[in-house]
């Protein structure tokens, strides 16, 4: 998985390309738990993700609560597979997804 991060004033922005799957999510997390401090929104551009598992789903919820919760992380460009993961699991209804 390759992550392109676009650091805007409190903004930050990361492109994520690939899986993020049991593999890479330790690495993802580890790019966000660095790349937060001082971030009051967090936008996801998904439009190259090919696969979210579980364990890049807990990676978002981590997100979520350092952020603070309510519409800190956004996501966009979600494809129709990474959208039904997001459906099924109800995380369409934790994340803003513009």
């Amino acid at each position: 998985m390759n992550i392109v991060k676009k650091p805007n004033g409190t903004v930050l922005e990361m492109a994520l390309d690939g899986r993020l799957d049991t593999t890479t999510a330790p690495a993802f997390e580890e790019e966000l738990k660095k790349g937060l401090d001082g971030v009051t929104e967090l936008v996801l551009d998904l439009e190259n993700l090919e696969y979210i598992s579980s364990a890049g789903l807990r990676v978002l919820l981590m997100a979520k609560r350092i952020l603070g919760g309510g519409d800190a992380i956004k996501v966009k460009n979600v494809n129709e597979i990474v959208q039904e993961v997001f459906d099924v699991t109800g995380f369409s209804d934790l994340l803003t997804i513009i």
